[in-house]
């Protein structure tokens, strides 16, 4: 026989002694229950009690619930005694002995942990109980937890909380009720009753809840050892002769204690019997305003009775969860309501390009019925120009919505009309200004060339857009501004100065609404970082990249403002695999652009196998570079590609915004500048000027000379 087991005070006893008989639905076999369900529960401590080797293991999270450190604990029940007295460690031997002895399959109860500072915590334990296959016990797993936030009422001065045999009834419904007053959406509201605590507001082993969903019953939630899953079921027929289903039809409440009874008068529980594996249960409607929305199942595994005081705490708490329920599904169908109107005015599709990949999300807020006046929209022009636009009009109601249903098809269609960047914000804060409205508007709109990569782009008081060049870096061009659209006109101030910028083949542009980037109490800056490095460490294609953001600013995106999300990368032009290209931006105000692009090519020509041209392509292009920086008024596109033919050479081209050609001078001894074109002759095997849109480009190719 096997020694005998040690109780938390170190007192032997011996769970065989007047084992259980008769109803086996108290009792779980090995084969039912494994070492796995010790850890069914995240986010709390659990024990796995050996009770034939008198073994006692707590996992870390349960060390931190009785405040000992690993050192401190021995893996035996006696170890307990620094944080348990002696008074709660009778009270928990008493009730675990009960269950032993009883044959039921499980026990819980609230105790005091007396903490090393000697605060005392009040904490809850429930375990379930494996026995073999004669119905002895021979292990038990459970969770401990600290419980201090939900008995914040209980009295002081030490004892048991209001417990299933002491609790009143004014105090549990407290209790549920302030834990269900923060519930907002239906997720919310099962989460309470799954939760920490949820079980056992009820005195419950297992519970399930379903909604009345036009004439059929869904299942929405479970919660307990045994009926996991639950939630999973397909929804059925309220017509079903089922014991919830009749319940909610009826408005009646349903208590069984014998389930043998209960599979005979419901013979489609049949299947349902085993999985509860429970002595007593009872079926609960949810009422609201006299009509059914929906019916909560409770479990009991050693309950024989139910008593008039437990039926008036169930059916309270049954009420009080109907309530919370009522509005948290009218607020779910509000913000169903208000998030369709809000997308019903953003475009439905947006215009695909061979050149480009564009994508776009749109996310609201957590408002309930309120609706933001955010947009986006893609705007296909001619010669493979796009207009692309970001939006957000003042305010968060229905007005806002349809304020900007209007403006967003008429700044459209003046972009369709082919007219520049100020001339369409113009415009568009006139129409503004003329409706009948006292709402202003931000607004970002650019036309990408997508042969050039040249853009024309203008602001209206809004966040200009974020560009991640080719090699990863990320930076926020200073983009000219007016003021927002509707004010500008009222201020008689309808000038919206353009800026021009260069998107090279690979980069990516990002425009977003404030939503993205502010937070209450929180300087803007700190979420143009975020949003910044969250661009830098995304995907390169468009989608993917909208996709990450969605997931890394999610938790930004779930704050009171909605967020409107507009990616546009032009396709990258590697070339081909015997002449492959490069391309790279350098942007006037970025001074470490200059000795990026030179890495950028010394990898280039490492990768094609031209390191021997490095030195000499590397100090072109710095001489280049730099001639632009200090002589225009923008930035460099660099080009560097393998001519295959007639002799293997590559060609380096800085391409700039000024039509002034360079000119070759002949400097003096004393002079301190104009040797670059004569040392880019010197290294050269050619070099030219050719024009390029508005501005030129200056060529070099390096290499072996034609035979």
């Amino acid at each position: 026989m096997a020694p005998p087991q040690h109780s938390l005070r170190g007192r032997p006893y011996d769970p065989r002694l007047d084992p259980p008989g008769g109803r086996k639905g108290g009792r779980i076999t090995a084969s039912r229950i494994g070492p796995g369900e010790r850890l069914a529960i995240n986010g709390l401590g659990s024990f796995d009690w050996d009770l034939d080797q008198g073994t006692f293991d707590l996992d870390q999270a349960g060390l931190a619930v009785f405040d000992l450190r690993p050192e401190e604990y021995d893996r035996s029940p006696e170890s307990l005694v620094l944080r348990v007295t002696p008074e709660e460690g009778a009270r928990l031997d008493s009730a675990v002995r009960k269950a032993l002895q009883s044959g039921r399959r499980s026990y819980g109860g609230y105790f005091q942990v007396t903490r090393r500072d000697g605060i005392k915590q009040w904490t809850y334990t429930q375990g379930t109980i494996l026995r073999d296959e004669r119905g002895n016990a021979y292990r038990i797993v459970g969770i401990v937890r600290d419980a201090t936030d939900e008995l914040a009422h209980a009295p002081l001065g030490g004892g048991l909380p209001p417990g299933p045999e002491r609790r009143t009834l004014p105090s549990i419904l407290r209790w549920t009720t302030e834990a269900l007053s923060h519930a907002v959406t239906v997720e919310d509201v099962t989460a309470v009753l799954t939760g920490a605590g949820g079980l056992e507001r009820f005195g419950a082993e297992g519970l399930a809840l379903g909604l009345v969903e036009g004439l059929t019953l869904r299942f929405v939630a479970a919660a307990g050892y045994s009926v996991g899953g639950l939630d999973t079921l397909p929804p059925r027929r309220l017509s079903e002769p089922l014991p919830l289903t009749t319940t909610v039809m009826t408005q009646r409440p349903l208590y069984s204690t014998d389930f043998d009874q209960l599979r005979k008068r419901f013979p489609l529980l049949g299947p349902y019997r085993e999985w509860t594996g429970m002595s007593s249960a009872a079926f609960l409607p949810l009422i609201a305003q006299g009509r059914s929305i929906g019916g909560l199942a409770l479990f009991y595994g050693s309950r024989e009775g139910f008593s008039r005081e437990d039926r008036e705490l169930a059916e309270s708490l049954a009420g009080i969860l109907a309530q919370s329920l009522q509005r948290a599904i009218l607020f779910d169908q509000e913000r169903e309501f208000a998030t369709g109107l809000q997308e019903s005015m953003l475009p439905r599709h947006i215009p695909r390009f061979e050149s480009a990949e564009i994508a776009v999300r749109y996310h609201a807020a957590w408002g309930g019925r309120e609706v933001g006046g955010d947009w986006y929209d893609v705007v296909a022009l001619p010669q493979n120009r796009v207009g692309l636009v970001v939006g957000d009009v003042q305010g968060h109601d229905t007005h806002a919505a349809a304020v900007m249903g209007q403006l967003r098809i008429a700044l459209r269609a003046y972009a369709a009309e082919g007219h520049p960047p100020s001339t369409v914000l113009a415009r568009a804060s006139l129409f503004l200004a003329e409706l009948d409205t006292d709402r202003f508007a931000t607004c970002d709109y650019a036309q990408l060339d997508l042969n050039t990569g040249t853009i024309w782009a203008a602001r209206a008081g809004h966040l200009g857009p974020l560009i991640r060049h080719t090699d990863g870096r990320t930076g926020w061009p200073n983009v000219r501004g007016g003021l927002p659209l509707g004010l500008a006109t009222v201020l008689d101030l309808q000038e919206f100065p353009e800026t021009r910028l260069d998107l090279v083949p690979g980069e990516t542009m990002v425009f977003c609404t404030d939503g993205m980037v502010e937070e209450r109490g929180v300087d803007i800056t700190i979420g143009m970082e975020a949003l910044a490095e969250a661009v830098h460490n995304g995907p390169q294609h468009a989608e993917q990249l909208a996709d990450h953001l969605a997931d890394s600013l999610w938790e930004r995106w779930g704050s009171d403002d909605d967020v409107a999300l507009l990616i546009v990368r032009r396709s990258p032009d590697p070339g081909t695999e015997r002449a492959p290209r490069m391309h790279a931006y350098v942007h006037q105000a970025d001074p470490e652009g200059l000795a990026d692009a030179r890495d950028a090519l010394r990898q280039a020509l490492r990768d094609w196998q031209l390191s021997d041209l490095a030195d000499d392509v590397e100090l072109a292009a710095g001489e280049l570079l730099v001639n632009v920086l200090l002589h225009t008024e923008g930035g460099a596109v660099l080009t560097l590609e393998v001519l295959p033919e007639p002799v293997r050479r590559v060609r380096l081209s800085v391409q700039d915004r000024s039509s002034v050609w360079p000119r070759r001078r002949s400097p003096g001894e004393a002079a301190t500048s104009g040797r670059g074109l004569l040392m880019i002759d010197a290294m050269a095997v050619r070099w030219g000027v050719e024009p390029r849109g508005e501005g030129k480009a200056v060529w070099c190719e390096f290499g072996p000379t034609e035979q």
